[in-house]
Parts: structure tokens; sequence; C-alpha cells
């Protein structure tokens, strides 16, 4: 298939203006296929040739202005109109569409739990020539009318006010001004809760077997929603623009959310239907806000062309993370984002594969090197950057620009020039040079700060390794007479990196602790002087902020990554500090480093059981320091990660027997397939009690946690099965694509995986040209072996990358798993 290329968008977006698409789905013509017939109505501005998207299973019927086309003229997923004169246009297109098993296109997914199917789309960026055909660009906005035909027993859910006519007819109003890939629908049985709020409708859906689970927590998600609508009114003076406000949670969704208008779709993960820490309820309404800023951020003003996604993403992060604080429950969200969020970042921009948050138009040609885009940049460092920006600029001058932004460009396109410009117009600061040095570069600074002792006082010098000014916070702590092992805050103050003209004198002796970076308002590494440092050993815990707590722990997972701290410095850091840690997003963050990347890549095989030792006891104290019951996710933090890191079978099995861990919670379907995952992976378990264990849970998350658990198991017959299920058939869906490559490779059982190590490569990029990007990112993320840490996998990964004909969407998810294992290897050596 043919990717669109910026040339061909801008000549077409010059010669064409597409006014709306009349959209007939029928969804009643059985299991693998629906019928799309669509009528275009467009303006060529000047006669000539043009193409309009579409990927069928069969092309019936074509009709330009009444006359037929030949569908044969189809090419790849391009037709031709050619001989176009000046003025109107009609084209009429009848055809039969293939649904989806990768959440491309038109996804349909039978629920195993009680039979019922449901259908949704996901159309990014290309994906609406899965549905109907399209002139897919962003910048040939149209109006939307979409009718839908479904079972008697379905409910509609569409961009507009859905209706329904009987007999399973359904229309959805009208959409204002949209790009295609915004286009979205939803049918089926869905468990719908529904309000008003504002004078808009306001619903929450999901699949009937998870209605119980939506229920539980409907209240705290209209909440959500209700307090974040009402905040962004409060910054944007752009009301919200369109008809209603639907969020549906749909199943085998390969993105966290999608921010299509009026019809937010979510993974359905997040309708819990197990245990949940705080944290995680807290990202899942960090998502909401998210999506609800894209309304603005993207579906009112959209980017022009793919190399702008940061306008849509960066600005969706930030307003998530700070609407979230501002206006719910959730007011330390920051921390969250400084220690799991912000390495996504950190580790993206040190990669070959790194990127300008703004990359040139060049440097994005088509689609598909667009998609590549979406990563830890575009999000994560986008979002740090606009921190930055608002701590320079200020809050009031920063929305007087984007409100100006909205003005201009409302149901319209923009660029990064239009919105430095609308910037520009609410401040005297030099926000065209900020961009430059922010948005047009690639990296991460590293700032190490040089304390000097003085008479009477003491001085600070930061060294920027890098090129973009900072303004930062310097936090200076001192340690408490009164309670050892607490420190107390001196002073904190701002200062600009590079600093011009003298270094001032501070009083007082030097303090025991300096944070750069204290809050985390800018992007950068920071390192510690040798004094602070010591006292971070001794008294991290100490810390009365959790931010600044994430702050210095991201500077010890930094100084790892980089060859300058050992790993087993940070896990004996952890070991001291992290039975007294309080804030949950810390614990996570520090315990999913410690496990993910020290356990399982940094360390060779013959100390990673130490490293779990380790590990599980840091567990044991957290367990026993919440026996009372008066941090319950903390306690689920501990349960979780002593389960994944266990060398013996016994405790777990035990848990698993009794059916709860002693004082508690009580083992719920996610933790019992969690623990016969590893006891599947210790070879303590087998197929029969796997068996079981999904008779009974028979449900989706079910499927995929037996998906896991057969692949895990330690004996050739499963990792042929498993294998061949991932490499040999293409009937595996995203879902259980992803589930069964989780269970596949694991440390323990690297003697017994070896012989897969180099004909994963080979494999990888054939299933990838055969089943598309969704599976190909799938596979570069889940089915590499990354516990094969040694210079015969690199070379093999290397060897890989020289080939030519890889798709784009594996090309550059192994080139950062190839990154990756080089880094290993590195810090392996140190």
């Amino acid at each position: 298939m043919s990717v669109l290329t910026r040339d061909e968008a801008q000549n077409r977006a010059r010669q064409l203006d597409v006014q709306r698409y009349t959209i007939d789905l029928d969804l009643t013509t059985g299991d693998e296929n629906f019928d799309s017939r669509t009528v275009v109505h467009f303006t060529a501005k000047a006669a000539g040739d043009t193409f309009v998207e579409i990927k069928p299973a069969e092309l019936r019927s074509v009709t330009l202005d009444g006359q037929p086309l030949d569908p044969a003229r189809l090419t790849g997923n391009r037709l031709p109109l050619t001989g176009l004169t000046a003025g109107e246009h009609e084209l009429r297109v009848d055809a039969r569409m293939s649904y989806s098993r990768t959440g491309e296109g038109m996804h349909r997914f039978t629920d195993p739990s009680d039979g019922e199917t449901y259908v949704y789309t996901q159309l990014f960026m290309d994906d609406v020539q899965r549905v109907f055909p399209a002139f897919d660009q962003p910048d040939l906005k149209a109006v939307f009318h979409l009718s839908v035909t479904a079972p008697e027993s379905w409910t509609v859910l569409g961009n507009g006010v859905a209706t329904h006519h009987g007999e399973g007819r359904w229309t959805c109003a009208p959409t204002p001004l949209l790009s295609t890939y915004l286009v979205a629908v939803a049918a089926g049985p869905w468990h719908s809760v529904r309000t008003e709020h504002a004078g808009l409708p306001f619903g929450i859906h999901c699949r009937r077997s998870l209605a119980p689970h939506l229920d539980a927590d409907a209240d705290e998600l209209l909440d959500i929603t209700r307090q974040c609508y009402d905040r962004y009114h409060e910054k944007f003076e752009e009301p919200y623009p369109f008809d209603s406000y639907d969020q549906a949670f749909v199943p085998e969704f390969n993105a966290g959310a999608m921010e299509n208008p009026g019809l937010v779709t979510f993974r359905d993960e997040f309708v819990y239907r197990s245990a949940v820490t705080d944290t995680q309820r807290q990202t899942r309404a960090m998502v909401i806000a998210h999506e609800m800023a894209h309304m603005w951020f993207g579906d009112l003003v959209t980017l022009k062309w793919w190399d702008d996604i940061w306008l849509n993403e960066s600005f969706a992060e930030y307003m998530g993370y700070q609407t979230l604080t501002e206006a719910t429950r959730f007011t330390d969200t920051w921390t969250d984002f400084a220690i799991a969020r912000k390495a996504w970042g950190y580790d993206a921009d040190q990669r070959p594969s790194t990127h300008p948050v703004a990359p040139e138009p060049e440097a994005v040609p088509d689609t598909a090197s667009a998609m590549l885009n979406f990563d830890g940049i575009s999000y994560a460092k986008g979002a740090s950057a606009l921190r930055q920006l608002v701590t320079w600029l200020g809050d009031k001058d920063f929305l007087a620009g984007i409100n100006t932004h909205f003005a201009r460009h409302k149901f319209s396109n923009a660029t990064l020039a239009d919105f430095i410009d609308s910037l520009a117009s609410a401040t005297d600061r030099d926000v065209h040079g900020w961009a430059e040095s922010w948005l047009r570069t690639t990296g991460v600074d590293t700032l190490t700060p040089t304390v000097t002792d003085t008479p009477g006082g003491w001085t600070l010098t930061v060294t920027r390794d890098g090129s973009r000014p900072h303004r930062i916070a310097v936090g200076a702590y001192d340690t408490d007479p009164i309670a050892p092992g607490t420190l107390v805050l001196r002073d904190r103050f701002e200062t600009d990196v590079p600093h011009d003209g003298e270094t001032p004198a501070r009083p007082g002796r030097r303090p025991a602790l300096v944070v750069l970076n204290d809050g985390d308002i800018s992007y950068a590494k920071i390192r510690l002087d040798d004094t602070s440092w010591r006292t971070v050993l001794a008294s991290l815990t100490g810390i009365p902020d959790a931010l600044t707590r994430a702050v210095v722990w991201n500077a010890a997972r930094d100084m790892v990554r980089d060859g300058e701290l050992p790993p087993t410095v940070y896990l004996d850091a952890a070991r001291e500090h992290l039975p007294r840690e309080h804030d949950l997003a810390v614990v996570q963050g520090v315990l999913a480093f410690a496990a993910g990347r020290i356990a399982d890549c940094y360390l060779p095989a013959e100390q990673r059981p130490a490293a779990l030792a380790t590990l599980t006891r840091i567990c044991r104290d957290l367990l026993r320091r919440t026996e009372d019951g008066s941090d319950p996710g903390l306690r689920l933090t501990a349960v979780r990660h002593y389960i994944d890191a266990a060398c013996q079978p016994e405790p777990i099995q035990e848990w698993l027997t009794e059916g709860s861990v002693p004082g508690g919670p009580e083992l719920d379907p996610e933790l019992r397939w969690r623990i016969l995952r590893r006891l599947a992976v210790l070879g303590a378990t087998d197929e029969p009690a796997i068996a079981v264990e999904l008779k009974n849970d028979p449900s989706a998350t079910g499927r995929e946690g037996a998906a896991r658990c057969r692949a895990a198991l330690p004996t050739p017959e499963a990792k042929a099965a498993a294998w061949a299920r991932l490499f040999n058939g293409d009937d595996l869906s995203n879902y259980l694509f992803a589930a069964t490559a989780q269970g596949f490779w694991q440390p323990e059982q690297a003697d017994l995986v070896r012989e897969y190590v180099p004909r994963f490569y080979p494999e990888a990029v054939a299933l990838a040209a055969r089943r598309g990007p969704a599976i190909a990112e799938a596979c570069g993320r889940y089915a590499f072996p990354a516990h094969a840490v040694d210079a015969e996998a690199l070379q093999l990964g290397e060897a890989c990358l020289a080939q030519p004909d890889i798709l784009p969407a594996l090309r550059r998810k192994l080139a950062d798993q190839v990154d990756d294992l080089r880094r290993a290897l590195r810090v392996r050596g140190m």
C-alpha cells in the first residue's frame, strides 16, 4: 500500500476543498466484512488529476459526477480521479470492507464471557481507508454525515448524538468540520451510564460483561470528566465545540485512548475488574483529562501535517497533568509524571532514533515516518518543554497565547509557526528563540553542580552539558539535628542556566544536600555533588517532598544508565529507603526500574538471583509495614512485585491455594493470573492448572492470562507451540499476540529459548510485512528477546537493521531495542 507523502498532501490541499462525506455503514453482513457506501462532495479549485484512498475487500462500484469508473483502476489503496474540471464534484463509492483483529480500522471483538460482539473504529493515522474512501490528510477537513445499520439489540455511538430509527437504523448528527482521522463509530450491546452536564449529554460505555465494574466507578469517572470540563472552560475562551461527550471503553484497543470528537475511545482495561492502586486511578484520570484537552488541541485546531504531532500530544499531555492537579483530588500528579512518564522521554531522547519535539517538515516526508514520532519525545519531553515554557513565560501570558491560537484557527489547521506567532502576540519575550532552542533540538542536557565553601557562606555553579537555556529551582536542604535521617528545606531559589554575571554567595554553611531542578520544572538530567550524594544515600527518604525525592531517584537512575553508578548501588539504596517511602508513585517507579532494567538486563545472569532476593526483601518489609491496612495501594504494589520476583514457588503457591495473601488482599483475577504466570516460569504449574484457571475466568482478560502462562511454561513443547502461534499463524488478535509474546522470553529460561534468538529477526521481518504496522509494533515491543544481553545478540540485531526492506514500524522498535541492548552491555561492562 502507498503511504501519503507531504508533497502529495500539499498538492492535493492546493487542488481541493472537501465539503462533506455522507457515509452509510451496514454492520449486519457477516462476521468478516461490512458494507460501506459513501458520497463525497468536493470542489476542484482547478482542472487536474487527483486520487482518493480506500482499502476494500471488494470495490463494487464507483461513480464520479454520475459517470461510472472502473473499480479495477484501484492500485493499492489509491483510486485515481483523472480529468477533473474546476468546480463541484460528487464521488460515490460502494465497497465491501474487512473487519480488523489488530485494532486498526473497524475492529471486531466477540466477548468470550457472554458471546456478545462489539465493533469500533480506530482511524488514526491513515486507517480511515479501511472503513470508507477519503481524501485522507488532516488539512482537508469536512462535515461528516454518518448512518449505520446494526443488529437491533445494539447501540450505535458516533461523533454526534446518535438517533435510533428502529430496525437497527441509526443516524449521527452531522459533525462540524473534522479531519478524516477523527471520525468515529462504536457499535454493540453497550452497557451505558448517561448524565447531562453544562447542557450537554455525557455518557460512559463498556461491554455488558464489565457492567458491574463500570457502575462501581461511574461516579468517579463522571466526576473527573465534569471537573476537567469545567476547568478547561475556565482556561479556554472557546467553548467545547461538539454536541455531546461520550467515553467508550473498548476491547483490544492499541493505544491508551483516542481523542475522537464527542466519542473518546479508551482501552477497556481502564474499567477495573480487579483491585488497583490510587496511582492507577490517577493514571486513568490523567488520560481522561488528556483526551478532553484534545477537543481543543487537535480537534478544534488540528495540525496541518504530521510534523506538528507535538501540537496535539505535548499540549494534551501537559494540560492533562496540570488540569488534573488543579481540578481534582489528584493533586500530586507531577510526581508520577516525573518518575514514571518522564523517563520515557529521557530514554527516547538518548537513542539514535531521537528527533526534535517539533521536527522540520522535511524530516517527516510521509505518513509512515510520522507514525514513528508518537513516542516519549512527542508526549513526555514535549510536555516537559511546555512546563518549562510556562515557568519562563508565566501562566497568564501562556493562556493568552493559547486562546489567541484557538480564535485564529478554530475548525481549521495550524503549524508550529502559527502557534509561536500566537504566543508572541501575548508577550514581549523571544518565544521564537525559545522554540528554536527547545523544540528544534534533540538530546538531553545534563546539569552538574559545584558547591564551594566561602568565608561565611557558599556558592553554587551549575555546569551545563548541552545547549538549551533552563530556568530551574534549586533546593538547599539541611540535616535535622533533632531527627537524624530527616532533611529540612533551608531555601529554594530559582536560577537561570547558563547564568549571566557573578555567582552570588549564599549565607550560612554549605547545605547537606543541593538538588538542581527541584520541583522538576525543566527537562534535564541532573547530577549530585559528592556531599549531596552521601546525604542521599543516608537520608533519601528524609527529603520532605515526594517530587524532590522523585528528582533524586531519577538522578540515580540516569547515573546507572550512563554507567556512572553500579546497578547494585541503586539496589542497595532501594533496599535501604523504599521500606520507609510513603509516596506510591515513587515506590512503583523505583521497583519497576530495579526489576525491569537492573535485575532483568543490567546485571549478569549469575547476579540476578541476588537482585531478586533484594526485591523480595523490600516487598516483605512493605508488607509488614502495611499489615494494619493503612495503605492498601502500597500493599498491593508490594504483593505484585513480590510475586514477580519470587525465586521459590512455595510461598506464592500457598497464596494461590488459600486464595489470599496472609493479612490481605484476597486474590482477584489479576493476582491469580500473575501468580500462575510466575509459577509457570519457575516450572511449578502445568497446562491442566492453566485450563482450570481459564475455566474459572473465561473472560477476555482470562484468555490473555492463559496465553501468557502457556507461553511461559519451561518445556520445549510449550515454547514451540507459542512460537508457532506468534510467527506461523495470523489468527491471534493484537492483545493475544502481545500476551503470548510477554510469556515467551524469560531470563530464567535463557538456555531453553537460546535457539529462538537468531530466529526472531527474520521471522519478525516477515511477520511485519504480512500483518502490518500494529502487529509489527507489538512484535518489536513484546516479542523482542530483551533478556539476551550479549555481543552475539547485538550483532544479530545490527545485521537485521542493515537490511533495507523492513516495515518502518518494526524498524523503529528494533532500532530502539537494539540500542537498549547496546546500553545494557555498556552498563554490564562498567
